[in-house]
């Protein structure tokens, strides 16, 4: 799979300006007396970025189409490319073994709804503060201060200063015991490179950029506060 991106990346880039260069690297992908361009005509331009294996259909031990996705222009699209195996004892080598496919990439999956928890509105309420205190010293990268929010015998790595806490959008919260799982939604400020993100610079490139990203965490109530034992991204945030 990884040699057919790799061929991916060679062929679905061209231009007049660069039809040497492209001819010379399809060179490692193709058989013997292929065409140069392998079937471009040396007009117009194509690029493609984000190229990553999708897909493998085996016919046998030989002879396989790699799927391969990759994104040009505002476009997701797949790369059908015929392989050819050699096999152990002619040396574990590839080829591209015909003409390759462009096609459209399948649709985004229909995202089915999901029931919210039964949450606890006053344990939100008590975790909030916290959570805002860890979030701006899990931001800054304090030990000392980060500390003062995680749970007694854990430590937790920080950004070091990498983002700035923003904002906590959202907690929930489910009903249970002293040890709860929770998602919280936090916004960072990413850093422009200033000393000090601008969010409210004139310039768009200027500011430092908000970003929302969601959390899943695992709180322990020590005494009457709660604490961080760990952090994670929380996949599915249900609203």
């Amino acid at each position: 799979m990884a040699f057919a991106a790799q061929f991916a990346g060679v062929y679905l880039n061209f231009s007049p300006e660069d039809a040497a260069s492209r001819q010379r690297k399809l060179q490692a992908f193709l058989p013997d007396a292929s065409n140069p361009q392998f079937g471009w005509d040396g007009n117009g331009r194509l690029g493609a970025v984000a190229i990553q294996p999708y897909d493998i259909e085996s016919a046998d031990a030989h002879n396989a189409v790699v799927s391969v996705a990759f994104q040009s222009g505002p476009r997701r699209m797949m790369l059908s490319v015929p392989i050819y195996y050699s096999g152990d004892d002619a040396g574990k080598r590839f080829v591209v073994s015909g003409r390759p496919a462009i096609l459209p990439a399948p649709a985004p999956a229909e995202l089915p709804q999901v029931a919210p928890p039964e949450t606890d509105d006053a344990a939100a309420a008590e975790l909030k503060p916290q959570l805002e205190g860890f979030f701006k010293e899990y931001a800054s990268g304090d030990p000392a201060g980060l500390q003062r929010y995680v749970a007694a015998g854990k430590t937790l790595p920080s950004f070091g200063g990498v983002f700035t806490f923003a904002e906590l959008q959202k907690v929930v919260v489910p009903v249970g015991g002293a040890t709860r799982e929770i998602q919280a939604v936090v916004v960072w400020v990413v850093s422009n490179g200033e000393a000090s993100p601008s969010p409210n610079a004139t310039d768009p490139a200027a500011a430092g950029a908000r970003l929302e990203q969601a959390y899943r965490l695992t709180v322990e109530k020590q005494g009457d506060k709660w604490f961080v034992a760990d952090i994670r991204g929380a996949g599915r945030v249900v609203d």
